[in-house]
């Protein structure tokens, strides 16, 4: 049987994207997308993490900020995938 994959809306707090769409696989990320946000940054972003696993993600994104913001996209990316795992955030296919 094919693993399911799982599919997560995230909307943002304090950026400019307002939403982030994301597909997981066995607890990788296959798919992303950001609504909103500087669009070729977060391109290259949604690039560099697929294929990434859940921790390697929150690892590498967790805490970077955007300006004098406190937070920016990828701490977002990061902070929605703290909450998927704490099961605060469920996908919506469940």
């Amino acid at each position: 049987m094919e693993p399911k994959i799982e599919v997560i809306q995230y909307q943002t707090q304090g950026t400019c994207s307002k939403l982030i769409n994301i597909a997981l696989k066995e607890g990788k990320i296959v798919d992303i997308e950001f609504i909103g946000g500087c669009n070729g940054n977060l391109k290259g972003i949604s690039k560099l993490v697929t294929g990434l696993t859940i921790d390697e993600v929150i690892d590498k994104l967790q805490g970077i900020t955007c300006g004098a913001k406190a937070t920016s996209c990828p701490d977002q990316l990061a902070q929605c995938l703290i909450q998927y795992k704490s099961k605060t955030l469920v996908a919506l296919n469940q």
